[in-house]
């Protein structure tokens, strides 16, 4: 597979782009096409102005050498506002927290080499999570690459594996092209990172400026149509079926497929999952949602994965960490799948009825079918929901009490959910703290819930909020991060601090990894080898994280009692001329229940150590 195409004979896009564009993208397809071509400008002056036809209007990023010229020009730009962050991968996890708020496509900026490497966890990131990144790079002069020079890296060949498409340009009369193309590629399909490469030179060379450039004139606009007979069957299926699950994943997200999924929940009236990335779209409060499947999902939604007759995944991928041991994975279970990646379908688990297409066409399709059909139709779910209703009595979501009379983590995370309400923006770093926000907040809407989810990136909480705040400005965002996730990227409040992007810090402070710490825990005896991070009470308290926030231009406290909480959560949504951070010193020993230990079958969830969650006779 060759790193780049030349972007003078652009290279078809992969099937996984096929099917749709997002509603950024339709925003794109209306403006005027009538082309304009205007008097030489430079390459960096192209970047910028492609930019702005696009209708970007925010970036994220840190100059350096090589990509300079791009800076001197940006500075021009009264259109596109530039947010300066302390560290690239600050850049990208903003870039990625902007898109996953919005649907539009997140703009990261880097130089060459360390700049761009300091990408590559972003990029990854949003590869997993389908998240629309455009990344674009410095590079070292043309007449350079190749030779070692002074912060040379072959960006474009590290990022290939992790992005739909890396583009090296190398003549600045390439640029528009391969922006517009690069714009356009990251969200067509299953949205994805791109990641455009420009040499120095070609920054610096002229060339007319031509928008849009030639082939780019009428951005795709979807025609593919949703095969009739697999909708048939799939209806068909759905209607004999006694135990069905709607298996909703976060591809149902991307398409914006909200209003469709929840029209097809009420009318097959099936219990609904939703996925650590498709958290809120399906309102919690629905009756019909049972909450998270997965590793640490509710007992509902495990078990009744666990015990359907057919699984219609929308958007979902079948991870492992959901499945558990896939060959125990609901034995029972036939399979719809609809997905518009055609390389996820049957990859993990044979579909019986495949569907390549975007849940935003699919599901109304599906819905009218089955309505073609008529209720008599359809099976009886009674005795399905009777056995789902003992789950939910039998098995509620709640933690108890700590052993050691500190503040219960669930605890802080449920209030600071419940007082802030439904309409803020919550994202998340990777671990404990992680997995009870998905669990103790409620999320009523799409696009409230940012986390890293396949590639679990600690560190993603702090600038993920930023950039969510840049893109809903009107909005409470919330990072609920834990002590570890925390020191890997906190700098970044400098940069909120300093560009009036007031977020509100949540920090977990269990004083360890203490995912790590709750395996060791459960599977190593209790041998806490390098889990501690002394930055807890009767610790060295390294770093005073209000003593660090404040330092960052920050207004800071700190909760050690459980009385505190509430107060200082108002306290904090009644500040909004900077950011906040809460330090809630909470218990060590909290652990994530439910839990389904990895390498097992989900039958074996268990509710809380040392109780397994009853299944089969009696179940």
């Amino acid at each position: 597979m060759p790193a780049a195409h030349s972007p003078s004979t652009p290279a078809p896009l992969p099937p996984t782009t096929a099917g749709r564009l997002s509603t950024a993208a339709r925003t794109v397809a209306k403006r005027p096409t009538d082309t304009r071509t205007e008097p030489e400008s430079t390459g960096a002056e192209a970047i910028v102005r492609s930019l702005e036809m696009l209708g970007v209007t925010d970036v994220f990023g840190i100059p350096g050498g090589a990509i300079l010229p791009t800076y001197d020009t940006l500075m021009d730009s009264s259109r596109i506002r530039h947010v300066l962050v302390r560290h690239e991968q600050g850049a990208g996890h903003a870039a990625e927290g902007y898109a996953a708020a919005t649907g539009r496509v997140g703009v990261a900026m880097a130089t060459s080499g360390p700049g761009a490497t300091n990408l590559v966890t972003a990029i990854m990131d949003a590869r997993f999570d389908s998240v629309p990144l455009l990344a674009i790079t410095g590079q070292v002069p043309s007449a350079a690459l190749g030779t070692d020079a002074f912060q040379e890296a072959d960006i474009v060949g590290i990022t290939v594996p992790i992005t739909k498409h890396s583009y090296l340009v190398t003549e600045a009369s390439e640029i528009p092209g391969v922006i517009a193309e690069a714009y356009r590629l990251a969200l067509d399909g299953r949205p994805g990172p791109v990641l455009v490469d420009i040499t120095k030179d070609a920054q610096q060379g002229t060339a007319p400026f031509v928008w849009p450039p030639e082939g780019h004139e009428s951005p795709a606009v979807s025609t593919a149509k949703v095969s009739r007979s697999q909708i048939r069957r799939a209806a068909d299926e759905i209607a004999r079926a006694h135990r069905p699950v709607l298996y909703v994943g976060g591809g149902t997200v991307q398409a914006g497929a909200a209003a469709e999924l929840r029209e097809l929940a009420d009318l097959v009236g099936a219990p609904v999952v939703t996925t650590l990335m498709a958290r809120g779209i399906l309102p919690d409060s629905h009756p019909l949602n049972l909450g998270m499947p997965g590793m640490h999902g509710t007992v509902p939604a495990v078990l009744a994965m666990q015990r359907s007759d057919l699984l219609v995944a929308i958007g979902a991928r079948f991870d492992e960490r959901v499945t558990g041991d896939r060959a125990l994975f609901a034995p029972d279970a036939r399979v719809v799948h609809i997905d518009i990646d055609a390389a996820e379908i049957s990859k993990l688990r044979h579909a019986h009825v495949p569907l390549v297409a975007d849940a935003r066409t699919a599901l109304p399709e599906l819905s009218r079918t089955l309505r073609s059909l008529g209720e008599d139709a359809r099976a009886d779910l009674r005795a399905w929901w009777s056995f789902i209703e003992g789950l939910r009595q039998g098995y509620p979501l709640g933690f108890s009490p700590t052993s050691d009379g500190r503040i219960a983590p669930q605890h802080v995370i449920q209030r600071i959910g419940l007082l802030t309400g439904p309409d803020a923006i919550y994202t998340a770093g990777v671990g404990q703290h992680q997995m009870w926000a998905a669990q103790f907040i409620g999320f009523e809407r799409p696009r409230a819930w940012l986390n890293s989810g396949g590639a679990g990136t600690m560190g993603y909480s702090i600038p993920a909020a930023m950039g969510a705040k840049v893109a809903a400005p009107d909005r409470v965002v919330w990072a609920i991060d834990g002590d570890g996730s925390f020191q890997m990227t906190n700098q970044e409040l400098a940069t909120c601090a300093l560009n009036d992007i007031p977020i509100k810090v949540a920090v977990i402070n269990n004083s360890s990894l203490g995912m790590i710490r709750q395996w060791q825990n459960l599977f190593y005896d209790r041998r806490y080898s390098n889990s501690d991070l002394g930055s807890g009470r009767d610790t060295a308290r390294i770093p005073d994280f209000v003593r660090l926030a404040e330092a960052y231009g920050c207004a800071a406290l700190r909760v050690e009692d459980e009385s505190e909480i509430d107060a200082a959560i108002e306290t904090a949504l009644g500040i909004s001329d900077r950011p906040v951070l809460i330090d809630f010193v909470v218990s060590a020993d909290a652990m994530v229940w439910p839990m389904v230990p990895q390498g097992v079958g989900n039958d074996r969830i268990q509710y809380a150590r040392d109780h397994e969650a009853a299944f089969g006779d009696g179940a």
